[in-house]
Formats: C-alpha cells, structure tokens, sequence
C-alpha cells in the first residue's frame, strides 16, 4: 500500500464530449482557474490540455498553453504543472486504403511538433512545465478507423527532446505493449532519472479497467520508478482505492469522467475531494506540491 499519495487531476481533456458538462473549461481562464481549484482541493499536479475559446476543439497552440501557466503561477497556489503532448497523433483511415487515408480528422504530425508548446515554453524560460506526457504507443481509438500513431523512433526522439529541455516525461501506458517499451527506453538509456509511469485503463481499445489486468501491469513495472494509474468513466473512484491498495498514486478530473454520482456532474475540485476522501479513509495521506517535487526529482 502508498501511505503517501500524489493525486493528479486531468483537468479537461481533448474529447468533444467534455464539454457537454457544464464544468467544462474551454477558456485558458477557464482551465487555469478550474486547475488552481483542484490545487486548492488537494491535487499536487495538474494535467494540461488546451482547447480553441471559440469552438471548444482541442488545440495545440503555445500562446493557449503560455496563458494556462502564467494564469496558474500568478495565482500564488503551488502545483506542478504537466502538460499534454499527445495532440498530432491521430491518424483516421479511409475505407479505401491510401486512395482516401488521411481521412478527415486526422491531425498526425512530427513528435517535435506534438512538443512545439513545450519546447517553446521551455526556451522562454518563464512558464516552462515541469512534466510533458509521452503517449507510449499506438493504439485503435474507439469504435471507427480512428487510430493514435506513436511509434518507436517518435517516442525515442520524444524522450531525448524532454531529456534536453530538462522536463520529466510522464509516460502513459494505454497496453502491456507500452510497459515493454517503456523498459526498452529504460535500457536504452533514453529515461534520465526515476521513470514517471500512468498506467491508463478502461480506454477502448487499451486495457480494460479490471483488478486482474492491473495487477498484471503493476508486476511489469520496471524498478525504481514512480507510478500511478486511472480508470475512466464510473470506475474513476474505485481505481482511486485499487491503485493505492497496490502502492501507486492516483488520478482524477474531468478528462476522464464527468460525474459525481449517476447524472450529477461534478466539478475538478469536488473530484479531487472525493478521491482525498479515500485515501484518508484508507489512513493514507496526501502529498502537497513541494513534498510531490520533491519524490518525483523534479527541477
């Protein structure tokens, strides 16, 4: 069991979806505001996407992302900062081959340009994050021919591009496939430092969210790293206690379920208050943003 935990909160997500929740940011005042909320409430980290303020689509637009962080930081409230980087992955396949592939919604672009916000951020120098997500391979998303495209040499270039800005890669883990080459990375000498693992469960078509299947995941970690793990939708909470249960920390938000309880939508603090709820209840305690930095080794 962790007797102390870093609870992360994923505070919007890229989904269209989202948004029919009337907590939804969309706005970078929005998300920062809703992120300093969660701080407040007890999350030591926060996970960044961004989103266009007009339509409400995902975005990858630094000045949308340099807003989030200079909002966060003037507030005075510490929390470490995560930011997103699996925007540009997404490839949809057209029903007859390379004839109509790309089809439309495809966004696929270079790792270097999934890490534009981040590398821009960085060489600024002022509103750098202190953790940037790699998405640990490629996976069918949903039900369609819509599918997420990270290879090898684009995660080994997504490595060495974190390495060199100084920024801790979170790497999330959507498959058993994933660990493998997170441990390939490790023995490749690409990960500087204590790996930072997601272990992320119930995405279709990922690892489904069961104990069985995330005990299989945790006893593939490689050593001395820094774990935690969610589950989507209704499973949110439950996971909250199972990733505790087995030692790793937690993560909650809106990215990843909507609601407090059946048709009641929640809001990114009252998801953080609940999930320190458990852990207290579980006699666990947890870790403010110094104390989160400071296991984590981050700059």
């Amino acid at each position: 069991m962790n007797h102390e935990v870093i609870i992360t909160c994923a505070v919007t997500g890229d989904d269209t979806k989202v948004t029919k929740s009337p907590h939804c940011a969309v706005t970078p005042e929005q998300i920062a505001a809703t992120a300093v909320e969660a701080a407040r409430a007890g999350a030591a980290v926060v996970h960044i996407h961004v989103r266009d303020p007009d339509t409400g689509a995902f975005s990858m637009e630094t000045r949308h992302y340099r807003e989030v962080v200079k909002r966060i930081r003037e507030s005075q409230v510490d929390v470490i900062v995560n930011l997103t980087c699996g925007m540009g992955g997404y490839i949809v396949v057209g029903e007859h081959g390379l004839r109509d592939t790309p089809a439309p919604g495809s966004d696929f672009v270079t790792q270097e340009e999934r890490m534009r916000h981040v590398i821009d951020l960085c060489h600024e120098g002022r509103y750098r994050p202190e953790i940037a997500t790699l998405d640990c391979g490629s996976l069918n998303f949903g039900d369609g021919n819509r599918a997420y495209v990270s290879t090898p040499n684009y995660l080994r270039q997504g490595a060495a591009i974190a390495r060199d800005l100084g920024v801790k890669p979170e790497l999330e883990v959507f498959d058993t496939g994933n660990l493998w080459f997170v441990r390939q990375m490790i023995k490749e000498g690409l990960l500087a430092g204590r790996s930072l693992i997601q272990l992320c469960m119930g995405i279709p078509y990922g690892v489904p969210a069961d104990v069985g299947h995330l005990l299989a995941m945790v006893n593939a970690l490689p050593p001395d790293c820094d774990w935690g793990t969610f589950a989507i939708s209704r499973m949110q909470m439950p996971w909250v206690a199972q990733s505790v249960l087995l030692g790793g920390n937690v993560r909650v938000g809106l990215e990843d379920n909507l609601y407090l309880g059946k048709g009641v939508y929640a809001s990114n603090a009252q998801l953080v208050e609940r999930a320190r709820t458990i852990i207290e209840a579980m006699g666990a305690r947890v870790l403010n943003a110094a104390e989160a930095r400071e296991r984590l080794g981050l700059r």
